[in-house]
Order: C-alpha cells, then sequence, then structure tokens
C-alpha cells in the first residue's frame, strides 16, 4: 500500500463504515447504499470496493436467512404450544397448514389423512385451493405422489407433475391436479412410530425446485400434524375405551343387582316352600322381585294363581282355550327345561317356562312384559321359580293324596255303618272340622277315573263341614246339607266348574242319623249304575224317584236296555226316522190313564192327532199292546226312557 493509499484508507471515517453495517443489518437497502455511495465518494480502490460491496450483500443474506429461520422457529413455538392445549383437531390442523403456507409461500398447501378403512387418502385440511373437486380429492392406494410419499415414508417431490412418469398417474388424480393449476408439488409424511397417518403438500402453479430448507421446513410442520392427528386419535380411543368401560361397568352393576335380586328371590321362594306356600305366593314373590305381571297354570294349563305387577297377561282366547303361541312356548320349555320366548308381542306373555317334574308336565309360568330388560339372570331365576313351583304341586299333591286316603278310609268306614267304631270315627272326623252327627245328604259323583282327584279336591272346597272319599270306582260325598238334591246340584257345579265333560251327580235318600248314611249311599250307587245301563251320563238326579225300577231291575245291567229296546224298539226307531212324536204320544198317553182326550189336552193337540197317532203306534206294536199286562211294560219302558233323556239332557 503508498503513502496516498494509507493517507485514504486513515481518512475513512468509523462513523460512515458503522451507518454501511447498520443499514445492511436492518435490511435498509436505500440506506446502505447510500453508505456505500459516501464511502466509495472517498475514492475507494475498485478491488476494495467491490470487496466492500460483496461482504455488505453477504451480511445481507446472511441476516436474511437468520431472520427467516427466527420465523419458522416462532411459527414451530406456536405450533407446539397449541399442541399442548389441544382442543379442537380440525382448527388445529388447520393452523398448521395456514402456517405451513405463509412460511412456504407456495400458492396451495394441504394436508391429506389416511383413513385406515379404505387405505386411501383425502384431502382435510386446505390453503389456497380453488377448485372444489381438487378440495374433495381422495387418492386411492398406490395412486399419486401421496401413495408414493406413504409407501417410501419420505419426502417426494416433483417441479412438473404431469411430466414426471415415476409417479403412477390415475386419470381422476389428474384431472384434480389440472382443475387446481398445479405444476410442482412437494410432499412429506406425517408419520408416527411405524405407521404414516397422511401426507402435507406444498404446491405451486408454476414450476418450482424445491430447496433442503424448503423440504426440511415442511417436514417440521408434518411432524407437528403427526402429533396432532396421533393425539386425537388416541383420544379417541381413549374416550371408546372409557365408553366401553363405562358400559362394561353399567352391565356389571346391573348383572350385580340382578344377581342380589335373584338371591333374594330364590330366599323368599325357599321360604315359600317351608312354610307350605302356594303357587299364588310363588306367583306374589316372581312378580314384585321382577315387577312384571305373572300368571301359573295348572297341568290342565288353566290359570291357578295371578301376579297383577304392572299390567296383565293374556294367554287365552275368547272360548278360554289357550293360544296356540303360548301353547307352543310351553311345550318348547317342557323339552328344553329353559325360559322361551312367546311370539306375538304384548298383551301376551314374553316368556313361558314349563314346570316339569321327571317327565310329568305340572303347569306352567307365564311373565308379561316390563319396564326393565328381562336379563339372563331374571331368566334363571324364572326357571328356578318353576323348579320350587314344581316342588310345592309334588309336595301339595303328596299331601293331598296322602289327605284322600285318609279321607276316603273314613268315608269307607263310616258308610260302612259298624256302630261299634261310632267313637273312634266321631274323633277322626272331628280331627278334620267335620261333625260326624250333622252330616244328613249322601251324593254319589261319576267321574273319570283321571279326574277323580281335581274333582275330590274341588268337592272338598264346594262342601264345608262335610266329606269326600271314593269308594267302589265312585265318589262319594257327605254333607251337613238338609236337602239332598240341593247337594248334588253343588257337587255337580263344583265338577263342573274345573270338568267341561259329563258329570252324573245322584242324591240318595235323606239320612236321619249317622248310621244311615250307608244305605243312602247304597241307594244312591245303585241308581247310579241303573242310570249308567241308560247311558245317561250327565245332570243331577234323586235317587228316591227310581227306586220303583231299582225294585223291578235291580241295578239295571244289560237286560233294562234290552227290555227298552223289545218293548218301544219300532216307535223310537219310527220317530228317528221319520221325525214324529210317536214316543211323546205314547208317554203322554201312560200318563194320562190310558185316556185319548186326557192325552191330547196334555200335548195341546187335538183329539184326532192323538187317535191317529195311537193307530201308527198299534201298527208298530201289535194291536194287543193296549191290553192291562202289555200297557203295564209298555208304561214302565216309557217312563225308564223319559227319565233317562231328561238325566241326559242335564
Amino acid at each position: 500500500m503508498t503513502r496516498n493509499d494509507d493517507e485514504r484508507s486513515a481518512a475513512l471515517p468509523v462513523a460512515q463504515v458503522a451507518a454501511l453495517l447498520d443499514a445492511a443489518a436492518a435490511d435498509a437497502e436505500d440506506e446502505a447504499a447510500a453508505a456505500y455511495e459516501e464511502l466509495n465518494a472517498r475514492l475507494l480502490p475498485p478491488e476494495e470496493a467491490a470487496d466492500l460491496a460483496n461482504r455488505v450483500r453477504n451480511l445481507r443474506s446472511v441476516l436474511t436467512r437468520w431472520r427467516r429461520r427466527g420465523q419458522e422457529l416462532s411459527a414451530l413455538f406456536s405450533s407446539a404450544r397449541e399442541l399442548a392445549e389441544l382442543r379442537d383437531t380440525d382448527a388445529l390442523l388447520h393452523r398448521l397448514v395456514e402456517r405451513a403456507h405463509e412460511l412456504m409461500g407456495t400458492d396451495v398447501t394441504y394436508l391429506s389423512e389416511l383413513h385406515e378403512d379404505s387405505d386411501e387418502l383425502r384431502v382435510r385440511s386446505t390453503l389456497g385451493a380453488v377448485a372444489a373437486s381438487f378440495r374433495e380429492l381422495r387418492v386411492p392406494p398406490g395412486m399419486g405422489l401421496a401413495s408414493k410419499v406413504v409407501r417410501t415414508r419420505n419426502p417426494q417431490w416433483t417441479s412438473v407433475y404431469q411430466a414426471n412418469r415415476s409417479i403412477p398417474h390415475e386419470a381422476g388424480i389428474d384431472a384434480a391436479v389440472a382443475a387446481e393449476g398445479l405444476v410442482a408439488l412437494l410432499g412429506v409424511p406425517l408419520v408416527t412410530g411405524d405407521r404414516v397417518l397422511g401426507v402435507l403438500f406444498a404446491a405451486d402453479r408454476s414450476e418450482h425446485e424445491f430447496v433442503p430448507e424448503e423440504i426440511a421446513l415442511l417436514s417440521a410442520f408434518a411432524d407437528h400434524a403427526a402429533v396432532v392427528l396421533q393425539t386425537a386419535r388416541l383420544l379417541e380411543q381413549a374416550n371408546v375405551a372409557a365408553q366401553e368401560a363405562e358400559r362394561a361397568n353399567c352391565v356389571l352393576e346391573g348383572h350385580v343387582t340382578a344377581m342380589e335380586r335373584a338371591s333374594a328371590v330364590h330366599e323368599d321362594l325357599t321360604a315359600v316352600v317351608l312354610r307350605g306356600g302356594s303357587a299364588g305366593e310363588v306367583a306374589g314373590t316372581l312378580g314384585t322381585s321382577l315387577g312384571r305381571p305373572v300368571t301359573i297354570l295348572d297341568r290342565e294349563l288353566t290359570p291357578v294363581a295371578k301376579e297383577s305387577g304392572t299390567g296383565g297377561v293374556r294367554h287365552s282366547a275368547a272360548d278360554g282355550s289357550l293360544l296356540s303361541a303360548v301353547r307352543e312356548a310351553v311345550e318348547a320349555g317342557r323339552r328344553s327345561g329353559r325360559c322361551v320366548f312367546v311370539d306375538g308381542g304384548e298383551p301376551l306373555p314374553e316368556v313361558a317356562v314349563a314346570v316339569v317334574a321327571a317327565e310329568t308336565l305340572l303347569g306352567a309360568v307365564l311373565v308379561g312384559y316390563g319396564d326393565l330388560e328381562l336379563r339372563e339372570v331374571d331368566q334363571r331365576t324364572i326357571e328356578r321359580a318353576a323348579q320350587i313351583l314344581a316342588f310345592v304341586v309334588v309336595k301339595q299333591e303328596a299331601v293331598a293324596a296322602a289327605e284322600d286316603r285318609v279321607r276316603g278310609e273314613l268315608v269307607s268306614d263310616i258308610l260302612r255303618g259298624d256302630t261299634s267304631r261310632r267313637q273312634e270315627l266321631l274323633l277322626r272326623a272331628r280331627a278334620r272340622d267335620v261333625r260326624l252327627e250333622e252330616l244328613r245328604s249322601v251324593v254319589a259323583v261319576s267321574v273319570a277315573a283321571e279326574r277323580r282327584r281335581s274333582a275330590s279336591e274341588s268337592l272338598r272346597r264346594a262342601v264345608p263341614g262335610g266329606l269326600v272319599g271314593e269308594r267302589d270306582g265312585v265318589l262319594a260325598v257327605l254333607s251337613p246339607c238338609r236337602d239332598p238334591m240341593t247337594a248334588a246340584r253343588e257337587a255337580w257345579h263344583a265338577v263342573r266348574g274345573v270338568h267341561q265333560e259329563p258329570v252324573l251327580a245322584v242324591a240318595g235318600p235323606p239320612a236321619g242319623s249317622a248310621e244311615a248314611l250307608g244305605r243312602c249311599f247304597d241307594s244312591a250307587r245303585r241308581c247310579m249304575r241303573l242310570l249308567e245301563s241308560l247311558e245317561a251320563a250327565e245332570g243331577t238326579v234323586d235317587a228316591q224317584r227310581y227306586e220303583p225300577y231299582m225294585a223291578m231291575f235291580g241295578t239295571g245291567g244289560e237286560g233294562l236296555a234290552g227290555f227298552i229296546e223289545s218293548t218301544l224298539g219300532p216307535v223310537l226307531r219310527w220317530d228317528e226316522k221319520h221325525g214324529t212324536q210317536l214316543f211323546e204320544t205314547l208317554h203322554a198317553f201312560a200318563d194320562s190313564y190310558a185316556s185319548p182326550s186326557r192325552t191330547a189336552r196334555a200335548l195341546h193337540v187335538h183329539i184326532n192327532t192323538v187317535t191317529q197317532r195311537l193307530e201308527r203306534i198299534s201298527v208298530l206294536l201289535g194291536a194287543e199292546w193296549r191290553a192291562p199286562e202289555p200297557l203295564f211294560r209298555v208304561s214302565v219302558a216309557a217312563r225308564l226312557h223319559a227319565l233317562s233323556r231328561r238325566v241326559t239332557a242335564g
């Protein structure tokens, strides 16, 4: 350096150099140019002036990069703070896209999320896009730049999308990109662990080469977006798990409540058995526990107990028969031993369970609808109630059978009329709340063998203070009622109330004492056999009215029916074939002292009509039928046949 150079260098004022540096640092281009011109005016050597200008430019470039880096860090720090306060996932993702869009300076920035169910990428947030088709873009698996990013798990970019053949193109994607006018695209993966959650894109509508700084910046925002999506998914999974736990807890509480209720019901039902309770108590206990109407059917599937609960249960049709849906459910329950749901909905029962002991059907339990769901525990409770009910029924039947045997033996001993045992019989009757000396009527009841037990129970309820027992295949009713026919009618109604089959009740003569009860029963039983030989098996009958015929025919048997047929057969067959009333005329003629005029008045017809009918009868029976001996036989046969018809008619 020459002396002049030294002088010029020494002459550079420090203030001017500092002003130049300050202007460059402040990115004040005009101030920097002015400071440079002032320094250059001091006649700096060309090489020094060029070096100074280059250093100033480098300083400005470094300072610009640091400022940009500061902006990027500030944006990332803001995103980090927002991540810590995650509330609205969509809003936060859009804010991330917005910051990336501002810092990247590209035309379009968007985020596509990978859906696990379909493996397709769907645009979730965009900024700068104008085409609706692009905002709704869905990228199928393996197609487009996005799928390449997902597959490689690394950033992918292209300066000219349409011309890049390494990208798997698809018509729908290409059309959406073209509609938006995009040319250059940069995509970075949203990665968390070993999973790719989506892709963050920056795109320009003109050709552009993406530099490492841009890729790194977009990758940083992609990492934040991945955290947002992963956190949102974890929160969603946590919420689902919490809801499932809450539901499981509710189910558990319901099961615990049902188990506690079932335990309480079991204790109550056990207490019912121990204290000798009835089907009504079982229905009440079960209905109160379940809050549902309960109906219990007997072995004939007719109701014997009800608990109304919150409503009723319809189980039978208008004619009293069990509905087919209920019957089918009971039969299915009989085979399975489990509760069976009844088809049809309300007001039919919801479930039915058969009451079974071994292979014998003892009845059924019908449970209606309620406010709460019928859980499995509740179904087991109903089945347990049916088992306990079976035990109650078996116990009651065993007790009833024993009582029937005891009462039957007592009735048999009373009917024997053994006066030497009178005091013993009085004590045995008193033990059953029966005063032997007050029994005045005897009724013989004819019932089929399989119905006698239930008929006996009905008769015992209908005859307070009386005795019911079986003797020689006939139910004997010993009643304190003083009118035998009244006692017979009460017995008939009691049995008919539980059985819809024919029932014959025969009242014996009034008994003046306990010793006469046996003779009265023998009279009623002989009358019953007489009527059975006449095929009369329904109604109530006074045995005293048949005493003359029993004296003539004994108990009837086959000879009685043959006697009526041989005497009146032609007349009866003529009436049946021609629809005439010859038998009614013949019967009235016998009761009118064989007087045609009295017969006409009794029948309310003209005497000529009676005469014509008698002539027809003479043709059928022969002209001698009016002679004294034939007329006696005809009269007896007519009365017997008329009596049998009246009994059969009830």
